[in-house]
């Protein structure tokens, strides 16, 4: 099994990410994403087939990155 390349966040093309490659990013764990997704948190997930979706402008926009 290979590891999967997480894109640097100023390279990102997506409009949204998987739960755990957003905690990478935001240097949080995915039960504290999950978290946020129940009861609110500095980003609000889209909820697409079932599955959470952060959104990379509102990940850059937390965290400052421009590009």
């Amino acid at each position: 099994m290979t590891a999967k390349t997480i894109v640097p966040l100023e390279q990102e093309t997506r409009s949204a990410i998987p739960t755990s490659e957003a905690a990478h990013h935001l240097s949080r764990s995915t039960a504290t994403l999950q978290l946020w997704a129940c009861k609110g948190g500095p980003v609000k997930p889209l909820r697409v087939g079932g599955r959470l979706a952060w959104p990379v402008s509102d990940i850059k926009r937390l965290l400052g990155v421009t590009a």
